[in-house]
């Protein structure tokens, strides 16, 4: 593949983890609460999930996914389900203030860094967008005879180091951030206006069509 090939899926690449979705509202959750740690190991989960997704197109086990209406409307509403169920925790946290808040140091018991990677992880899993949006911009920038797992890897790659750089810095600012944001009245409003909007992503999942 060509320099220009790269160049131009990166910016593709680029448009897509700026735009506001579940991965930036999830570390704007995690990290006042549970910590730097726990959002870096979040956006470790965000990149894994891209290298299996990667291999799903690889195996073709994406096209299964859009071509096969059953078995894209299980992993869509197991993602609706997910998401909503982060957001409808995330609503009760904040009206029952059920959070650990601290002007010195975050509440690292709140969240392992075990369970924040896992959350990263089933965002992007169990959402089919990623596998659609490989499905859909890899063929394009692969041009024939080249279309192998290297090269499919290759462009997964530049998508996940998009993705963390932009999510790491996220973290960072947030970090910086955590005397603000870890009081209780910026806590139940970061928790409400999260919760209502990982909601309204999962009911938006659960209307996706392939």
């Amino acid at each position: 593949m060509t320099l220009t090939i790269l160049i131009s899926f990166a910016i593709m690449a680029s448009l897509l983890v700026i735009s506001p979705g579940p991965n930036g509202l999830l570390i704007a959750k995690i990290v006042p609460t549970s910590g730097r740690n726990a959002g870096l190991a979040a956006v470790m989960g965000f990149m894994a999930s891209f290298y299996l997704q990667g291999a799903f197109v690889v195996f073709g086990i994406a096209v299964i996914l859009v071509q096969s209406a059953t078995a894209f409307t299980i992993v869509k509403l197991l993602g609706a389900a997910y998401l909503i169920y982060i957001g409808v925790k995330a609503l009760l946290q904040a009206i029952r203030g059920e959070f650990k808040v601290s002007k010195t140091a975050p509440a690292k018991r709140t969240r392992t860094i075990v369970a924040a990677f896992g959350e990263g992880f089933l965002t992007n899993i169990l959402n089919p967008k990623t596998s659609m949006f490989y499905l859909a911009a890899v063929p394009q920038f692969l041009p024939l005879g080249e279309v192998t797992a290297t090269n499919v890897f290759l462009l997964v790659f530049i998508h996940s180091s998009i993705n963390g750089i932009w999510f790491f810095g996220m973290v960072m600012l947030l970090t910086k951030l955590v005397g603000v944001t870890q009081s209780t009245a910026v806590q139940r409003w970061i928790k409400g206006i999260t919760g209502t909007i990982f909601i309204g992503f999962g009911a938006k999942l659960a209307t996706l069509r392939a």
